[in-house]
């Protein structure tokens, strides 16, 4: 009998182990995911990466970040931060400015217009994370969550 992530994947051939079996469907579940959140964003203009730095941004107030800092807090990598941060830039929710002890240093802030977009998302957000995984329960919640911590931290994966 297959199982759902093989069925799903259209896929007749067992998996070579438990294992392989493991990191496809967390691979398949986070696709999935993704896909969801990118279109609960979607009417906001917002892509899940671009949010993503507007609410570190929005964190650190008005020290902003370097370019760098942002990368290391990212949720999902971006290969090319700069990039994004120009298209933030240009649609009015960050602004950057030289450092002036170090002009080679440059620092971004979210803008008012920034917050503002963060702030209007944080409520239907937070309702749209309750609805897909309050099916769960406050226990599987925090078995999952402690699951993924272990699989991250192991050593494997450093």
């Amino acid at each position: 009998m297959n199982s759902a992530v093989q069925s799903g994947l259209k896929q007749s051939k067992p998996f070579a182990s438990l294992a392989e079996k493991a990191g496809v469907a967390l691979s398949r579940t986070a696709d999935e995911f993704n896909d969801r959140i990118a279109a609960f964003l979607k009417p906001y203009g917002i892509s899940p990466t671009q949010y993503n730095v507007l609410r570190i941004l929005r964190g650190a107030g008005t020290q902003g970040r370097m370019c760098s800092e942002i990368g290391d807090r990212m949720v999902t990598r971006d290969p090319d931060v700069t990039r994004l941060l120009d298209r933030l830039e240009k649609a009015g929710w960050i602004e950057r400015e030289r450092d002036t002890k170090d002009r080679r240093v440059v620092i971004t802030r979210i803008t008012r217009a920034g917050i503002a977009l963060v702030n209007q998302i944080d409520e239907p957000l937070d309702s749209f994370n309750r609805k897909e995984f309050g099916r769960l329960g406050n226990k599987k919640l925090r078995e999952l969550i402690a699951l993924l911590d272990e699989l991250r931290h192991s050593e494997a994966a450093g």
